[in-house]
C-alpha cells in the first residue's frame, strides 16, 4: 500500500532551484466610464465663492463693519468718525468737486514723476546688462541711494527747484528709480542661458537683444518692480504734498488731508485717506493685474 506525500513548492531562498509561488489571477469588473457624470455640478454658493471680486468685496465689507463698530464704541467724532460719517464726507467731496480736483492734481504730478523714473530705470539697467562699467555704476548708485528715503531729499529739492511740480517730480523719480532698477536687473540676471544663446545666434545685439530677449523673459520681475515703484511714488507724493501744502497753500490729496486736519474735519481726513486707498486698489486691479493677465499669465511664465 503506497502513501501519497503532498508536494510542497520549495521555499524561496532554500535549495538550488527555488521557484516563487504562483498566485492565481483574477479580474475586477469596473463600472463603465459612461456611468460616471462627465460634468460635476457645483452648488451656486461654491461657484460664487470662486469669484475673486466677491471674496475681496466680502473682506472690504467686514472691514467697513468693524470700522463702524469701532467708531460707535469710541463715540468721538473728532478722534474716530464712523464709516457712515466718512462715506458721507467722501460723497460730499465728490459732489462739490473739491476731492476730484485734488485727485487730478496729484495724479498729474504722479504720472510725470513715475514715467521719468521708469525711463531712467530702464536706461540704467540696459547699460548694466551691456557693459561692465554699467554694472559697476548700477551697483554703486543703488547701494548709495536706495536706502535714502525720498522724502529726505525734499529740502534739497526746494533749494534747487523751489515750490512747484519740479520738486515733487524730483523726489518721485528718486522713489521709483532704484527699486525698479534693482528688480529689472535681477530679472535680467535670471534669464536662462538658452534664451541668451538663441538671441545671439539670431544676431541680436544692443537694444534689440534687450527688448526681444531679456525684457519678455524678465517681465514678471519687471512687473513686480513697477508695482513697487508705483507704491513708493504714491506714498512719497502724499507725504511731500503735506509739506508743500503747509508751505504754498495748494496741492493735491496730501494738502486736502493736511488742511482738513488743521480745521478738525476728521471725517474729511478719513475721506482723503479713503481716496488714496481707493486709487491704489483701482491701479492695482485695473492696470497691473490686467497687464499681468494679458502677458506673463497668457504666456505661461507665471501662474
Amino acid at each position: 500500500m503506497s502513501t501519497h506525500t503532498p508536494h510542497h513548492p520549495p521555499v524561496p531562498g532554500h535549495g538550488d532551484h527555488a521557484v516563487p509561488p504562483v498566485r492565481p489571477e483574477y479580474e475586477l469588473e469596473l463600472a463603465p466610464f459612461t456611468d460616471a457624470p462627465v460634468v460635476r455640478h457645483r452648488s451656486i454658493a461654491s461657484r460664487l465663492w470662486q469669484q475673486t471680486w466677491l471674496r475681496k468685496g466680502l473682506i472690504l465689507l467686514a472691514l467697513a463693519l468693524l470700522w463702524e463698530l469701532a467708531g460707535r464704541i469710541a463715540d468721538n467724532d473728532l478722534l474716530l468718525p464712523t464709516f457712515l460719517q466718512t462715506a458721507q464726507a467722501f460723497w460730499q467731496g465728490l459732489a462739490s468737486g473739491e476731492l476730484l480736483v485734488r485727485v487730478g492734481t496729484s495724479l498729474k504730478v504722479l504720472l510725470q514723476g513715475y514715467l521719468v523714473g521708469v525711463l531712467a530705470a530702464f536706461a540704467l539697467t540696459s547699460l548694466a546688462v551691456s557693459t561692465q562699467l554699467g554694472r559697476d555704476l548700477l551697483s554703486t548708485l543703488t547701494a548709495m541711494f536706495n536706502p535714502l528715503p525720498a522724502i529726505a531729499l525734499l529740502p534739497l529739492a526746494l533749494l534747487w527747484f523751489g515750490l512747484g511740480d519740479k520738486s515733487l517730480i524730483f523726489v518721485l523719480v528718486h522713489s521709483v528709480l532704484w527699486p525698479l532698477a534693482l528688480s529689472t536687473y535681477t530679472g535680467f540676471l535670471s534669464v536662462p542661458n538658452t534664451l541668451r544663446m538663441v538671441g545671439h545666434n539670431y544676431g541680436l545685439r544692443g537694444f534689440r537683444y534687450i527688448f526681444q530677449i531679456l525684457v519678455p523673459a524678465a517681465l514678471p520681475a519687471i512687473l513686480s518692480g513697477l508695482r513697487l515703484g508705483w507704491a513708493f511714488a504714491w506714498r512719497t507724493l502724499i507725504a511731500a504734498e503735506l509739506v508743500f501744502g503747509s508751505s504754498s497753500g495748494n496741492g493735491g490729496l496730501g494738502w486736502y488731508i493736511f488742511q482738513n486736519r488743521n480745521e478738525l474735519y476728521t471725517d474729511r481726513v478719513f475721506a482723503g485717506l479713503a481716496m488714496v486707498i481707493l486709487l491704489g486698489l483701482l491701479v492695482e486691479n485695473l492696470v497691473f493685474n490686467t497687464l499681468e493677465r494679458v502677458t506673463v499669465r497668457r504666456w505661461g511664465v507665471q501662474k
